[in-house]
Parts: C-alpha cells; sequence; structure tokens
C-alpha cells in the first residue's frame, strides 16, 4: 500500500500536507474501509509496533477509533489518560512524554487541552512518531480527514466547487479550523455561520466566507457541518441564552431545505439533539453521522500504518 517513502515523522496538522499527501491518505483509507468489511478485520502490517494513546482529555469517537485502527493493523496498544498518569502528581507533558518514549513506542497519539500541545512534544520525541489527536483549539487533522472522506464518497470523488457550510461554535473549534484548511485545499468553498461572540476575530485571514443569516449561508450549499457547542471552554457571558441559540443556529430538517439538492449533514460529536442539529435531521437520511464514525477507523488505520511503516521504508531504501 506504501508506494513512496512518506516525508513526515508526525502528523500534526492538515496544513503541513501536500494535495498529494492528503489523496495518498484518503486513498489508503479507501481500501481499509474493505478491510473493515471482512468477517475477519485484521492485517498484519503493524505486527510488533506499538501505539500509545495518551488522552489528557475525555474522548470517546477518536481514542476508541485510534485503538481499533491500532488492533486491526496487528500492532499493540496502549491506552493511558491524565487520570491515570503522573501527570495528576504534578510530572510535566515533557517528562510524561520523555517517559513513555523511554519505553520504545512506535506512535504518540495525543489529546491534550493545550494548544500547540502536539507540537512540542513532536519537536522532543525523537524515536517515536506523534499524531494530533485534538489539541486546544488548534487543530485536529485526522477529525478532518474523515470529514473529507465521507464528502469524497458522498461526492464520488468530485470535491472541487462544491460549498460547505460550518455552523457554531467556531471560536472554540479545532475541527472547523482544520476542515476550513483541508477542504478549501481540496478546492471546496467554505461558509461560517456563527453568533457574533463565537465567530474568531481573524477569520478575514482564512480561506473562508462569512455568511450573515442561516438563509445566506445554506443557499447553494452542498453539505452542512454543525459543530458542537464547547461550553466547557466557553467564558460566561458568550451565550447568554441557550434556548434563543438554539432558535437561530439548530440545523433542522426544515433549514436543510434551503441548502442544494442532496445536501447532507455532519457533525464531529458528540452531538447535543436539539441545540446544534434537530433529532429528526441526524437520524434522517441526509445525515452522514454515523458515516463519520465509520471514516474514523479506516482514515486512522491509513495514518498509523503510514506513519508505523514509514521508518521500515527508511531503512529499506538505505539499503540497510
Amino acid at each position: 500500500m506504501n508506494q513512496f517513502i512518506w516525508p513526515h515523522k508526525d502528523l500534526l496538522d492538515v496544513d503541513d500536507l501536500s494535495l498529494e499527501e492528503i489523496s495518498y491518505l484518503l486513498d489508503s483509507a479507501e481500501q481499509f474501509q474493505e478491510v473493515n468489511s471482512r468477517p475477519i478485520k485484521k492485517v498484519p502490517t503493524l505486527r510488533g509496533k506499538g501505539i500509545v494513546l495518551f488522552f489528557a482529555e475525555d474522548s470517546t469517537r477518536t481514542k476508541t477509533s485510534f485503538d481499533i485502527a491500532g488492533k486491526r493493523l496487528s500492532a499493540d496498544t496502549f491506552a493511558l489518560g491524565k487520570s491515570g498518569s503522573s501527570m495528576n502528581k504534578g510530572e510535566s507533558l515533557k517528562d510524561t512524554a520523555l517517559t513513555l518514549e523511554a519505553m520504545n513506542p512506535d506512535i504518540l497519539v495525543i489529546r491534550h487541552s493545550a494548544n500547540g500541545a502536539a507540537h512540542f512534544l513532536a519537536e522532543r520525541l525523537t524515536r517515536c512518531s506523534v499524531v494530533n489527536a485534538g489539541d486546544g483549539r488548534h487543530a485536529h487533522p485526522t477529525q478532518a480527514l474523515l470529514d473529507a472522506y465521507t464528502l469524497r464518497r458522498q461526492w464520488q470523488g468530485k470535491m472541487q466547487g462544491k460549498t460547505v457550510l460550518i455552523v457554531g461554535d467556531i471560536l472554540h473549534s479545532r475541527v472547523a479550523r482544520s476542515n476550513i484548511k483541508l477542504l478549501s485545499a481540496l478546492g471546496v468553498k467554505v461558509r461560517l455561520f456563527a453568533p457574533r461572540t463565537l465567530m474568531p476575530l481573524h477569520i478575514a485571514h482564512w480561506p473562508a466566507e462569512e455568511a450573515h443569516d442561516l438563509n445566506e449561508g445554506l443557499a447553494g450549499t452542498d453539505a452542512v457541518i454543525c459543530l458542537r457547542l464547547q461550553l466547557e471552554r466557553q467564558t460566561s457571558g458568550l451565550l447568554p441564552d441557550l434556548a434563543e441559540y438554539a432558535a437561530r443556529f439548530c440545523i433542522t430538517s426544515k433549514s436543510l431545505s434551503l441548502a442544494a439538492p442532496g445536501a447532507v449533514v455532519l457533525h464531529p460529536g458528540p452531538i447535543n439533539r436539539g441545540l446544534e442539529i434537530s433529532a429528526e435531521l441526524a437520524d434522517s437520511p441526509h445525515s452522514r453521522i454515523l458515516d463519520q464514525v465509520n471514516a474514523g477507523v479506516a482514515v486512522r488505520m491509513a495514518v498509523l500504518l503510514t506513519l508505523g511503516s514509514r521508518n521500515d521504508a527508511l531503512a529499506a531504501a538505505c539499503g540497510q
């Protein structure tokens, strides 16, 4: 499956990737979808490799899909959370990571509340690859890849010229930031719609346009990505009334009818039904939410295999 030597030790952000590298990962994920449909969903490609899942923030979908992805590649996976590590005793992130690296894992997958945590570790860990599974409000590259994969399948590979509306808590969303970069790189037009208090100040520098009302945002839109309202990251006063938020920003079957024919809706989860997306729409044929979850395993298998086999490919190329 690896036809060229992957140039990156780590996967930290989507803007580190060229179009060729993005296509390579998405094409690899397509092959793993076939593996995941087999009665025995396992291949020996990373047998003997060790993957540490270090999640200092809570996670269901991302952590579980990385774990499943590693196991389906026959790697040994080891899960660690902040509550189960010495960080609760005052140990620094650097010392925790160096301790883990001393155990010689091949890949460290990290989720952390601090912006730049994955970059911080990648600069200091020389013997293992680092995968960013979400750092603060900064980046979530594998979520953007699986969203792009889901939409590429929906549109039968024709991404150029499509329009995606991202709605909700953009200010605190690493998912939005990574999706804006990746989708625009693939030729997708990105629109943003959010409460003024939840829209970043520097949006003018992003490859996206702002919609000033929902009707404007939905017009001609081929897909809508609803974002989770991250109340745990917000300071008081940003959203005085959740009912008012739902009335203006919750995507329903009725509002989706304003979009282009055949438009679909995505959500990175977890879903707050009736707040970000109506229960009816979340369970409708227009929803691709469970397709995203399914795609997450295949995309993360592609990422883990690419990084996990990189050193072997380099050694072979050098004749070692």
